[in-house]
């Protein structure tokens, strides 16, 4: 069945509509919390007129959470992949060089963002709540360039308690989401200079590459 163009690919003007509630969602979540936002609060800052506007582009909040979370997971996604690609060409890949692969697309994306921007306190937003969290881990490893770095994880031996391994990821999570929430939220408040706010990143991903290898060491030894 030949499908129309008009279903296949959506016009540019329904296509800015929906990055820019989007944007406001994102914005609004991550200085509010989920809870203090509603979907029409999300359609007014995005400037939309229609009350309807965002059940029209996302039928669920849920759905426009999860479509911000993986366009997000998409920009990544292309800084990880040659990555990883190199990785797999070199063969033997250390812990160090496997937790660099999983932390700098993270810390790329968050200076491609700029200051102002609120991806990192969205996200902490997410992984704190119950009902999103799932999506928030999901989006992540579900990338082509996250499943292909699973494959070339270094030690598993966590496996043989699959409770330690979840707890270890658990950990992992939440320092790289939580300190990458803060920074950007010094950054954008005047805490941190903006203006060495490329250099402020790198420094915390060199720091976060640090802080879980020595983590990840640990917990291996006691599994």
């Amino acid at each position: 069945m030949k499908v129309s163009a008009a279903v296949a690919s959506p016009s540019p003007r329904s296509t800015r509509a929906r990055d820019k509630l989007m944007h406001a969602a994102e914005r609004l979540y991550a200085e509010h919390g989920f809870a203090n936002v509603s979907i029409r609060m999300v359609g007014e800052a995005a400037g939309q007129r229609n009350k309807s506007a965002v059940q029209y582009h996302f039928s669920t909040r849920d759905e426009l959470i999860q479509a911000i979370l993986a366009r997000h997971a998409a920009a990544m996604d292309t800084h990880r992949i040659p990555m990883v690609a190199a990785l797999e060409a070199a063969g033997e890949v250390s812990l160090q060089e496997w937790i660099t692969c999983v932390i700098e697309p993270t810390i790329e994306h968050h200076i491609e963002l700029g200051t102002p921007s609120w991806y990192g306190r969205f996200l902490a937003q997410t992984v704190v709540e119950p009902s999103l969290r799932e999506y928030s881990v999901q989006a992540h490893l579900r990338t082509p360039s996250f499943r292909r770095l699973e494959k070339l994880r270094p030690s598993r031996r966590h496996e043989r308690d699959p409770e330690v391994g979840a707890r270890s990821a658990a950990m992992i999570r939440l320092l790289v989401v939580h300190m990458c929430a803060e920074l950007e939220g010094d950054l954008a408040e005047g805490r941190a200079d903006p203006a060495g706010a490329e250099q402020a990143w790198r420094r915390l991903g060199a720091h976060l590459i640090t802080a879980i290898c020595g983590l990840s060491t640990a917990l291996l030894e006691n599994a």
